[in-house]
């Protein structure tokens, strides 16, 4: 348990946390904060995309919609 002051900021308060406390509660630079009668909830802010590379690879390729073929660029415009 670490007791801390609340600090004046213009309109607002603060809290300073100490280094060792965020290390070990595991927030680095954004939290989400929330407000319940009494009690503050920190925990680290999710991102948007977490775990999306990891859902993605459990998918089985389904393959391409279309065949790949040759296009107007390839027999007209492009050369060797």
């Amino acid at each position: 348990m670490v007791r801390a002051k609340l600090v004046k900021i213009g309109n607002s308060r603060g809290i300073r946390l100490a280094k060792p406390l965020l290390e070990v509660a595991g927030l680095v630079d954004e939290v989400e904060i929330e407000a319940a009668p009494g009690v503050l909830t920190i925990r680290p802010s999710a991102h948007p995309r977490a775990g999306w590379a990891e859902a993605a690879a459990s998918f089985e390729p389904m393959g391409l919609l279309d065949e790949i073929g040759a296009t107007r660029f390839d027999y007209e415009e492009w050369s060797w």
